[in-house]
């Protein structure tokens, strides 16, 4: 595993996730689609709240004492909890960018890591500490395509009536 790229990459991401919410209007970002899915301040108080609660500490946890067990987290429970959608975009993505900069920081304070240290989960079974560093990019990738998705349908609702074909498909 290449460590050194996927910490570079996490380190990347805060300016993607800052630009894909850049020029929405309050109505917008709060805009939730009619199947339910999270609005695109939902996912960033989602995003900003698992890298404090969930990757961070699972991946410096994993390392540190893999016997040690993980905090349970509910992602759904807690944005109807933490009511993500009443909450300040601008805010949440400065919050982001402040608790990514830690994880980078305290990721690339660690030496001689075992990756293949495993937390035996009681559903999933053996989770690497490696196999959780690469699910934390992902997630982030996971979430920027969710973010275009939530523009891609607000555009096409602010295009009521045309059609998106000649774009290319989804």
């Amino acid at each position: 595993m290449d460590a050194d790229r996927l910490i570079s990459m996490l380190e990347s991401f805060p300016p993607m996730l800052r630009a894909s919410v850049q020029g929405l209007a309050e109505d917008e970002f709060r805009w939730k689609p009619d199947s339910g899915a999270w609005s695109v301040l939902e996912i960033v108080c989602h995003v900003a709240d698992e890298e404090i609660e969930d990757f961070r500490p699972r991946v410096l946890g994993t390392l540190a004492d893999p016997s040690k067990p993980w905090s349970p987290i509910d992602p759904e429970g807690v944005a109807v909890q933490r009511r993500y959608n009443d909450q300040d975009l601008f805010e949440r993505v400065d919050q982001f960018d402040s608790e990514r900069s830690r994880s980078v920081e305290q990721l690339r304070a660690l030496a001689d890591l075992d990756w293949e240290l495993a937390y035996g989960h009681p559903q999933f079974g053996p989770i690497r500490a490696g196999d959780v560093m690469l699910s934390w990019v992902a997630h982030d990738m996971l979430h920027l395509r969710q973010i275009a998705k939530r523009r891609f349908e607000l555009a096409a609702d602010a295009g009521s009536g045309f059609d998106t074909a000649y774009a290319g498909t989804w």
